[in-house]
């Protein structure tokens, strides 16, 4: 299956708060790919809001976001445009 990954560093003063971890989320749902991100060492699943906000994601984090499945790099890319385009 393709994997893809990309390492992006939180813009938003409040981090990855609980409104982006919702639209992060929803955007990872509605794809049938794995979708996890890695914070430190740390992985949790990218379709959890809990784990998202688990991780505690600040401005100035670096997060590494993973996707594998057959429409990896279409989620990939729809995410990285949500944390990269003001939300978070």
């Amino acid at each position: 299956m393709p994997q893809f990954e990309k390492e992006i560093t939180i813009k938003n003063p409040q981090g990855l708060h609980a409104r982006p971890a919702a639209l992060f989320v929803q955007i990872a749902s509605k794809y049938n790919s794995n979708v996890s991100i890695e914070k430190n060492g740390e992985i949790i699943n990218g379709k959890s809001i809990m784990g998202i906000l688990m991780l505690g994601a600040q401005q100035n984090s670096t997060i590494i976001i993973k996707a594998e499945g057959e429409d990896a790099e279409t989620v990939l890319t729809e995410l990285e445009e949500l944390l990269t385009k003001g939300h978070c």
